[in-house]
């Protein structure tokens, strides 16, 4: 299993991916909402996901940040 840390704000905050076989499995973990699991079989459904999740309409956060987060997804 490999572990892809995407985005860290402290220990509290972060997105990472595991990549597990075929699978990717993203955590999100959020001291507001837990841990939140999503499991894709392809990195296309991962990639839609991620433009679907930091759309510049819901990101709450600055545009070089948003985009930060979508190239580490890229390079998965």
């Amino acid at each position: 299993m490999k572990k892809i840390e995407v985005f860290r704000k402290d220990k509290w905050n972060m997105i990472h991916v595991e990549i597990q076989g075929k699978q990717l499995v993203v955590r999100e973990i959020s001291d507001q909402w837990g841990e939140d699991t999503h499991i894709f079989l392809s990195r296309p459904a991962l990639m839609d996901w991620v433009q679907e999740r930091f759309s510049a309409q819901r990101f709450e956060g600055s545009e070089e940040e948003r985009l930060s987060i979508i190239e580490k997804f890229k390079e998965v």
